[in-house]
């Protein structure tokens, strides 16, 4: 019989290409694991987002007051993969942010990243740094039913659109040129503006549109998809060793098919999602997304001077405008609720007492939340200018009211007296003696109050005026000028107050009893 070699030598080599062959981590993964290990001493790894709206990003689940979301799932098996890649029993850790401001709560690191619908842009991308991409969206166009005007976003062109302030689809709507586009604060708002029929049509990522409009009577979505863009988690430019464990928690997520089946738990599944898996970088999406909408980008660098000035001096029009005629309210209701108190009838006085305690102890941002949006339900609808110029003027009326009451009651009880030996009305008395000589002591007090109301104007905001601390705050978002924008709207609000402040006080001394 011929001589048969023994098959161990064979498998013994080929045992040893199967070990070769087995992924190990490379001594640059080995030394970043072990860097990464001591960014966490409380095993903490906490992620920033915003739940105001932030459905279905994340949000609390009204039935256990849980935090849900499609992203909430995807951080909760990134951060246990990076448990298990750096040996620790990290857990994860929520931080509520305004999704304006996550950026900056990232460089002040209030937290190690954020989950929250952050858009992979060059803008972007010039405050934070990206990981690869987990989720493709575009904006869809909504619109009410029974809707026959609008196919399409151009048909939107002279109508009011609204969207998200500081989002991309924000940025795409003004790049086009569209000039009624009407921002809000959350993503909600716009669609409750739609039913409203305040605007017209709503520009919102896929995902949004999706959660709030699916199954849901009173909207249809119509057009094509436009502006595609990709969702990243980002940390800040110091933090490659962070950006690079996610990176390869997201790319083994992909590969095993846990993002696909997140997304699709949550129903915002589309077919462009598989295109995740050739999408390994911010680069390679930002090719992608170029090629997808013809190259139509903008960056920071185009915001100059020339650009930003008339954009910040048009809301400081907008903001002296609704000041002075809020306080114009404010002045003259207070008026007639101080006289109320003063010399009305029991029952009056009581009402007038009322008025004031409720009007000076709710806040000023939840009586224009009410009126605004919660009015149109019992069948009241008012614009925003008439939600702002009410609100503040029924809220400021509180305190001028307690201003004139206590001038009126400083005024001497001879001033009284002498009128009445001159044969004078009471009326005509507090006409003609006792309300100018009110008034000139009410004068400082309600020049506070007005160069308060001109820094209190932020807060319609809320409700789409954009006056100009919101301006300030689109525009520095958009071009990331914070500074210098920040302080050209400064150099405006002085301009608008410190002259008010002079005229009171050349009104307080020419009105004054020593004056000649």
């Amino acid at each position: 019989m011929p001589h048969q070699r023994s098959p161990w030598p064979v498998l013994f080599a080929a045992a040893l290409l199967m070990t070769a062959a087995i992924p190990r981590p490379a001594a640059a993964d080995e030394a970043r694991n072990a860097r990464l290990r001591g960014r966490f001493p409380d095993n903490v790894v906490r992620w920033g987002g915003d739940t105001e709206g932030g459905a279905p990003y994340q949000f609390m689940d009204p039935a256990k007051g849980d935090l849900v979301g499609f992203e909430v799932d995807l951080v909760d098996s990134v951060v246990a993969h990076l448990a298990k890649q750096l040996g620790l029993p990290l857990k994860p850790r929520f931080v509520q942010y305004e999704w304006v401001s996550l950026p900056q709560g990232l460089d002040k690191r209030d937290f190690d990243f954020i989950a929250s619908g952050m858009e992979i842009t060059d803008r972007n991308a010039e405050k934070m740094i990206f990981t690869r991409p987990y989720y493709l969206f575009a904006q869809q166009l909504t619109v009410r039913d029974g809707e026959s005007r609008i196919r399409s976003l151009d048909d939107v062109r002279p109508l009011r659109v609204a969207t998200l302030a500081s989002s991309s689809a924000y940025d795409l709507l003004e790049r086009r040129g569209f000039g009624n586009v009407v921002g809000y604060e959350g993503q909600i708002e716009p669609y409750q503006e739609l039913l409203n029929e305040r605007v017209d049509a709503v520009l919102l990522d896929v995902p949004i549109a999706i959660y709030n409009t699916a199954d849901k009577p009173g909207f249809k979505t119509v057009g094509a998809l436009e502006g595609w863009g990709g969702y990243g988690m980002a940390v800040r430019p110091d933090d490659a060793d962070l950006r690079a464990a996610i990176d390869d928690a997201l790319a083994e997520l992909g590969r095993t098919g846990r993002i696909e089946q997140v997304v699709r738990k949550w129903k915002l599944w589309t077919e462009e999602q598989r295109e995740l898996a050739k999408l390994d970088s911010p680069q390679a999406l930002l090719q992608w997304t170029a090629q997808k909408n013809g190259d139509d980008r903008t960056s920071g660098s185009e915001w100059t001077f020339s650009v930003y000035a008339p954009l910040l001096l048009k809301a400081a029009g907008v903001t002296v405008g609704l000041t002075f005629l809020s306080m114009a309210v404010a002045m003259t209701i207070g008026l007639i609720v101080a006289v109320c108190r003063l010399y009305g009838a029991p029952p009056i006085r009581w009402l007038a007492l009322a008025y004031v305690e409720f009007f000076r102890g709710i806040p000023l941002l939840l009586l224009l939340a009410f009126l605004y949006y919660g009015l149109p339900s019992v069948g009241i609808t008012l614009s925003a200018w008439q939600a702002a110029i009410i609100g503040f003027g029924l809220n400021y009326a509180a305190f001028e009211a307690e201003i004139y009451r206590s001038s009126i009651l400083a005024v001497p009880r001879g001033q009284w007296e002498a009128a009445q030996a001159l044969g004078m009305t009471e009326t005509t008395t507090f006409r003609r003696v006792v309300f100018p000589q009110a008034f000139r002591t009410a004068l400082g007090p309600m020049t506070n109050d007005f160069v308060a109301m001109f820094k209190d104007t932020s807060l319609v905001s809320v409700i789409s005026v954009v006056e100009l601390t919101k301006q300030y705050q689109i525009l520095a978002r958009t071009s990331l000028k914070f500074v210098e924008i920040g302080a050209l709207t400064a150099l405006l609000y002085l301009a608008m107050s410190v002259p008010l402040g002079y005229l009171a006080r050349y009104l307080e001394d020419r009105w004054s009893a020593g004056h000649k």
